[in-house]
């Protein structure tokens, strides 16, 4: 299994660089270095399972279904999926700015609030 060392390589390095980056004022870093560690970890799935679909029972080929099943849902990917990309840029666009970093489940304001509710014997128990 030395085919898999370069993934095993570049997970350790990403989670090196995941981890120095979450200190820094940057959101965008440690999200790219999460979506890097969950790609690898897919890849190193599909790398040490191949051909294999299904362990020791089916291969890719046997998995698959028929040309015009794929055919079918590749046009209602391609029909849908711009609208699904489109419809989430949007609801981004239209809630940019709206929260801030101070108000939310990990503020202190809204612990305290919790907090008290809870020992007053208002809270849901």
């Amino acid at each position: 299994m030395h085919w898999l060392s370069p993934v095993s390589i570049a997970t350790a390095l990403i989670a090196l660089a995941a981890w120095r980056t979450l200190a820094g004022s940057s959101d965008a870093a440690p999200f790219l270095a999460g979506i890097g560690l969950f790609a690898l970890a897919y890849g190193g799935i599909a790398i040490s399972l191949w051909p294999m679909i299904a362990p020791h029972h089916f291969t890719l080929r046997e998995a698959a279904s028929s040309l015009r099943t794929q055919a079918f849902l590749l046009v209602g990917a391609v029909f849908l999926l711009p609208i699904v990309l489109a419809y989430t840029g949007w609801s981004y666009w239209v809630f940019r700015g709206k929260v801030r970093a101070d108000v939310g489940y990990h503020s202190t304001r809204a612990f305290a609030g919790w907090a008290t509710c809870l020992s007053n014997g208002s809270g849901a128990r």
